[in-house]
């Protein structure tokens, strides 16, 4: 990332008086493809969904017939892949909103709108004479588990605690593998208590009438506001302690024999009954705002506990994403359960009734059969806004938000051999957290910028509007990292991870789907000429001279220095192949060219000479210069047909060729190709390698898995390398055996780092 490429500080504020400011089709995107619609509508706000078909290119590889340079040709075809799109607004603009997307529509294949929330009702004559589709209503609380389901299900960092005196606000949590049962505390105009055990069994187990509309209603007599967002406005301003009777104010002091202290809440409004002075709105609207959040706080303690439930989320009007609202009832949660349970809340909440609305209009297609990723290139994230603007000064009135979420081509599960699932992280670092580290790597794309546009463009020489599509994404990717810069809790918990993928997901929103295809291409045609050499040469060594030379072999294409004692201690663990065979590896590869060809593939050989099964896992599309499934394949076929071993691999099924899933430099161990983890559970797999940076560094550093690992990479930036502790290109060789399990050597050499 040496390429420089500082971001202007422009930005678009996504408003509208009346009229749309905002390019409607940068709103409404991919309409005139779309094919099935659900709305849900409430009180203020507006959600639609809709389905639409995306036309995009993909990058293919094909063998050649003969032998020689290329190895492999190159193109780049039409796909067309299925898209989800949320959008909310402001009801205001609902008519506006249905004149635009009468007027772009074409071929929506049917006749019914699904609809859900309080004012499908008040608005169905309009949607229906404006759209010219029958309004369909469907139950509300039922739209509102099935989207809660969805998001849980296909977005890892949706759910969040709330901290507002943390230097990471939005603390993101890690979704368990089985989502099921949770509480859901919906809070509209009242209170719901809903206990969800499965997708379609869930129980409205307790309630109350004291809400939103009760906070919204006092609030509006107290204060003369009627406004729901300047109500909170004021309560974030005011001090409730002027208005309420503490503790302290009763018995001078905190109540020890109780366990009460001096700052807790005895009466709410207690002050109001005595005092001579008036209060001020912002002091009335603090202590109402308590009030209602304490009470929902309790009940929600006690649903909880009875039903011996640990995950509680919240969500309604009330909470939508207003940090003043989180915030007290964070601090009821915290303070009626002891921290025993954490509230939680959820990215994209304000979702819930359209996701759930669309997915009941589309269950002929059972959405709920494939995987979903969130398409970072078209959500505007987490209460995005100018970056100007701090979240309290947000204007929430007129502004657009947009949610997309794309099909994937396959199905994603967890890797059957982590330890916990539960409690897996891939990210070692949390940008979200580390102000430092996140400063370091913004600026490092940014300044990388300029780069990858150049490669974008040199991708598709023959293409004259490559140009002009490579600026569109230039300032899209740039307008991303300025939002990360004021939000970097836009798209969940920043990290390397997801910058590296919200680039990739830009590049293919404007038809850049493989920058590195012919640069991989070349290094791939290269080093094929190098193989039976580097094979012949590693057959004449002594079997630990060999083992060590695989191992640099693994590492090979990085500049440092062999001969460094720390180098040489690091790879002690080579040795792990000393005992009985592993019954299968599983080895998750990285780059192209010398990498894969004259690091991995010896060290595969040397595995299937011991009788060891080896399973091969690349990504499914292209992501920076990393090996794709495609090229291995073709790669793979023309190696075999030099070395015996590999051949013999290939014909006898003990060599195999997986998809991991994934498009991206990174490895998320949660969301792995289903048939992986078949394979994995089949084979019985005993040792799992990881190879790069990307994977074994940025992501999988802490990962816990139940058998062997090994994590190798060398550490290519002098930033992450101080920041380890270590030097460029210094190397990480981790071999790791679970608690319990002896390793193949019962070596007792250490996981090391250097």
């Amino acid at each position: 990332m040496a390429e420089c490429g500082r971001a202007d500080s422009s930005s678009t504020t996504h408003t509208m008086d009346k009229s749309i400011t905002l390019p409607p089709d940068e709103i409404f995107r991919n309409l005139e493809n779309a094919k099935r619609f659900a709305i849900d509508i409430g009180g203020s706000l507006t959600k639609l969904a809709y389905y639409s078909t995306v036309q995009h290119k993909v990058a293919k590889v094909r063998s050649f017939d003969h032998l020689g340079d290329p190895l492999y040709e190159i193109s780049e075809q039409e796909e067309v892949t299925a898209r989800l799109h949320f959008i909310k607004f402001e009801n205001a603009y609902i008519e506006t909103c249905l004149d635009f997307i009468r007027d772009h529509l074409v071929n929506t294949g049917t006749k019914v709108i699904k609809a859900t929330g309080g004012g499908a009702h008040k608005f169905k004559e309009l949607i229906e004479r404006k759209l010219g589709l029958k309004v369909d209503k469907e139950d509300e609380m039922t739209c509102l588990i099935r989207g809660c389901n969805f998001v849980l299900r296909n977005i890892p960092h949706e759910a969040f605690v709330y901290a507002k005196h943390a230097d990471s606000e939005f603390r993101f949590q890690t979704t368990h593998p089985d989502i099921f049962p949770y509480l859901l505390v919906n809070i509209g105009s009242g209170v719901s208590i809903v206990k969800v055990e499965s997708e379609d069994k869930f129980e409205r187990i307790g309630g109350s009438s004291i809400g939103g509309g009760t906070f919204w209603g006092l609030g509006a007599l107290l204060t003369k506001t009627k406004r729901f967002d300047e109500l909170l406005q004021l309560a974030s301003k005011g001090q409730h302690a002027s208005v309420d009777m503490l503790v302290r104010d009763i018995y001078g002091g905190s109540y020890g024999s109780l366990g009460l202290t001096g700052d807790l809440i005895a009466s709410s409004f207690g002050k109001s009954a005595t005092a001579d002075k008036g209060f001020s709105k912002e002091d009335m609207a603090k202590s109402l705002l308590h009030m209602i959040s304490n009470d929902i706080g309790q009940l929600a303690c006690l649903y909880a506990k009875l039903h011996n439930l640990s995950r509680v989320y919240f969500g309604g009007f009330f909470i939508r994403g207003h940090p003043v609202t989180m915030h007290t009832i964070t601090y009821s949660i915290n303070f009626f359960t002891k921290g025993e349970v954490q509230a939680l809340f959820l990215r994209h909440e304000g979702y819930l009734g359209a996701i759930g609305a669309f997915l009941k209009g589309a269950e002929e297609d059972n959405p709920n059969q494939y995987s979903w990723g969130e398409n970072y290139a078209g959500s505007s994230g987490l209460m995005s806004v100018s970056p100007e603007m701090n979240p309290m000064q947000r204007a929430r009135s007129g502004t657009f938000d947009m949610l997309e979420m794309d099909r994937l081509e396959r199905q994603l599960v967890n890797l059957p051999l982590l330890q916990d699932p539960s409690s897996y992280i891939p990210d070692t670092m949390d940008l979200t957290e580390d102000a430092l580290a996140r400063e370091y790597w913004l600026s490092c794309f940014e300044e990388a910028l300029d780069g990858v546009v150049k490669r974008a463009v040199a991708s598709q020489p023959d293409i004259p509007e490559a140009i002009e599509r490579s600026e569109k994404f230039r300032q899209k990717y740039r307008h991303k990292l300025q939002t990360l810069r004021q939000q970097p809790f836009a798209y969940g918990s920043l990290t390397v991870r997801s910058l590296l993928d919200t680039r990739e997901h830009c590049l293919n929103e404007f038809n850049f789907p493989d920058p590195y295809s012919k640069i991989k291409q070349r290094e791939n045609d290269m080093a094929l000429r190098y193989y039976q050499k580097a094979v012949k040469s590693l057959e004449q060594l002594s079997w630990e001279q060999r083992q060590f030379a695989l191992v640099r072999g693994v590492l090979a294409g990085n500049v440092f220095d062999w001969g460094a004692k720390a180098v040489s201690d690091s790879l002690r663990p080579a040795l792990l192949l000393q005992g009985p065979p592993h019954k299968c590896a599983l080895f998750f590869v990285d780059n192209s060219g010398v990498d894969i060809i004259l690091g991995v593939m010896p060290f595969v050989r040397e595995l299937l000479s011991r009788g060891t099964e080896v399973v091969l896992a690349s990504n499914s599309g292209p992501a920076l210069n990393d090996v794709t499934n495609g090229e291995l394949q073709i790669l793979t076929e023309r190696i075999a047909a030099m070395d015996p071993v590999i051949q013999a691999g290939l014909r006898d099924d003990r060599l195999t060729l997986v998809q991991s899933g994934s498009s991206s430099p990174c490895l998320d161990l949660s969301r792995l190709d289903k048939v992986l983890a078949m394979v994995v559970r089949e084979r019985q797999t005993d040792l799992v390698i990881i190879e790069g940076m990307g994977r074994a560094l940025h992501t999988n550093y802490y990962a816990r898995l139940s058998c062997e690992s090994l994590k190798t990479a060398v550490i290519k930036n002098s930033w992450l390398a101080e920041r380890l502790g270590g030097k460029l290109f210094s190397v990480v060789f981790k071999y790791e055996v679970p608690p319990g399990k002896p390793s193949q050597e019962d070596s007792s050499a250490p996981s090391t780092p250097s």
